[in-house]
């Protein structure tokens, strides 16, 4: 589904969603695109902030209530703040405008891909570390035996660095393997999901920053 009020941007969107073998919904508003999600199923949400009758932070707020959807904000808004807000109310991933629609596509594919082979992980694939468990299984993550609610790009940044606790991880290998092989965006994307990661887990210290490489899952002292 492709939230924008721009009817220009919206028609190249779909139609390059459509070129791929894709089906495509259109809503202008944040309100239509709310209706649509509660009546049809949706695998991917490319998503405008600025929505001529809500911020689409709203949006995805209130779609967050309901639903684990995936969602990429597509948004003229460059400023840091307004990605990492974005992120920490449940956007999967943001992109700023102009960008490229063959870098959107293969950002849905990644996306799509991610949450197909979700259904194939091992069914006792789950990782304790001090009072965190992550399932894979399940894509369950508790700190103190209380939930945490992650978006789905937070569960894959969290579960790839619980592969090998206090192993730390490159900041390339992450981008490569968790967002997509032919990753080509601003490093910052995955600064703001770790930011939101920590704000979650309760503490900064469960994700150490190694400088100039990357970084770390460890438990607190």
């Amino acid at each position: 589904m492709v939230v924008e009020d721009d009817r220009s941007i919206a028609q190249s969107v779909v139609e390059a969603i459509k070129t791929v073998g894709w089906d495509a919904r259109h809503s202008e508003t944040g309100s239509g695109a709310l209706a649509i999600l509660a009546e049809d199923s949706i695998d991917c949400i490319v998503l405008d902030l600025g929505l001529p009758d809500m911020d689409g932070g709203e949006v995805v707020r209130r779609v967050r209530e309901t639903s684990m959807v995936p969602i990429i904000i597509a948004s003229a808004r460059p400023d840091e703040s307004d990605r990492i807000l974005a992120l920490e109310l449940g956007a999967d991933d943001y992109l700023v405008k102009p960008f490229g629609i063959r870098e959107l596509v293969a950002r849905i594919r990644a996306i799509l891909r991610r949450q197909g082979s979700a259904a194939t992980e091992p069914i006792d694939q789950e990782v304790t570390l001090g009072p965190l468990s992550i399932n894979s299984r399940t894509r369950r993550v508790e700190v103190h035996a209380s939930e945490v609610s992650l978006t789905p790009k937070e569960f894959d940044v969290l579960a790839y660095l619980a592969q090998e606790p206090g192993t730390v991880f490159k900041r390339e290998s992450i981008l490569s393997d968790v967002w997509d092989i032919n990753w080509y965006g601003s490093t910052k994307t995955l600064d703001a999901h770790v930011a939101s990661l920590r704000k979650k887990l309760g503490s900064p210290d469960w994700i150490e920053s190694v400088r100039g490489v990357g970084f770390r899952l460890v438990a607190p002292e």
